[in-house]
């Protein structure tokens, strides 16, 4: 186990650096001039030149990669060019909001989806089968921002149950939550139904039963621990999406999370801003599936980690 996670360890440093040295190149290639968006649109040749040479632009590309590379080894991510502040504080200070969506979103995707997936399942070719996927299917083929000012319109404004915006209570929670578990609860449904389908083919199933087990007995003992492991995957990828931000929706709910500090950073060509959340992003998605990997041999003692 020890060896695994180090082997792991190390390829994701190496994942990490190349995202690093892609994200660099893709920004230095953009044509905006992040010394022309600080001076302003009035400010002579003269002054953009001395921004750009104080922020070390003018400097070739890999003495400026280079720079931010020995910059992250020693923990710095930079410092953001309009707001003069660390980056690392920047995102820290977002850092809770995002995490708390993040944990809210997933609950409820996984309530929805396993719930939806399960009951298909078990009643596979039925109406109540063909309704679920049909729900799941519109419930994947639905516009954030549709379901999000949906929800709002219902159960803030015209029910008053909910704030319409803004963060600090579970109230706040709430509706961005659902928006996102109802979106992603479409996913996890129909990959449920079609790993329970799977599993309920399986030997052991039809023995459990000639065994006399009851039905939902052999469902959560034995079909459930097999047919929830592609779910676990899953996780782990949404681990790095909601880490990363959902810009519509938190512009929707006025949610102050990573997605709208990422996409102010990129409306004004604010470099360090737009790098550390793309490390940070890729950070999560790197060990949101490394748990994921970890977890399954607890689930499944047949899997073994090599």
């Amino acid at each position: 186990m020890a060896s695994y996670i180090l082997r792991r360890l190390l390829q994701s440093a190496l994942i990490l650096l190349g995202i690093t040295l892609v994200t660099f190149v893709l920004l230095y290639l953009v044509p905006a001039d992040p010394a022309r968006q600080i001076a302003g649109r009035s400010a002579t040749a003269e002054t953009v030149a001395n921004i750009r040479a104080q922020l070390g632009l003018d400097q070739p590309f890999f003495v400026q990669y280079w720079r931010y590379l020995t910059g992250l080894l020693q923990g710095d991510l930079g410092r953001s060019y309009l707001q003069r502040t660390e980056v690392s504080e920047l995102v820290a200070s977002r850092l809770p909001a995002t995490l708390l969506l993040m944990a809210g979103a997933i609950a409820c995707e996984l309530a929805l989806g396993l719930t939806i997936g399960i009951i298909a399942a078990l009643k596979r070719n039925s109406r109540l089968d063909n309704g679920l996927m049909i729900f799941s299917f519109i419930s994947i083929s639905a516009p954030q921002f549709v379901v999000g000012i949906l929800l709002l319109y219902v159960f803030a404004v015209k029910l008053g149950w909910f704030p319409i915006g803004g963060y600090g209570t579970f109230a706040h929670l709430v509706l961005p939550a659902v928006t996102l578990g109802f979106l992603g609860g479409g996913w996890y449904s129909r990959m449920m139904r079609s790993s329970m389908i799977d599993v309920l083919g399986q030997d052991f199933v039809r023995t459990a039963r000639a065994n006399g087990l009851s039905k939902w007995r052999i469902v959560l003992r034995h079909v459930l621990p097999n047919a929830i492991l592609p779910i676990i995957a899953m996780i782990g990828i949404d681990i790095g999406l909601f880490m990363s931000g959902i810009v519509v929706v938190e512009s929707v709910f006025g949610w102050p999370g990573i997605g709208q500090l990422a996409w102010q950073a990129i409306q004004r060509v604010d470099i360090p801003i737009i790098m550390g959340v793309t490390l940070v992003s890729a950070t999560a998605i790197v060990l949101g599936n490394l748990l994921a990997d970890l977890t399954a041999p607890l689930i499944d003692p047949r899997i073994k980690l090599k």
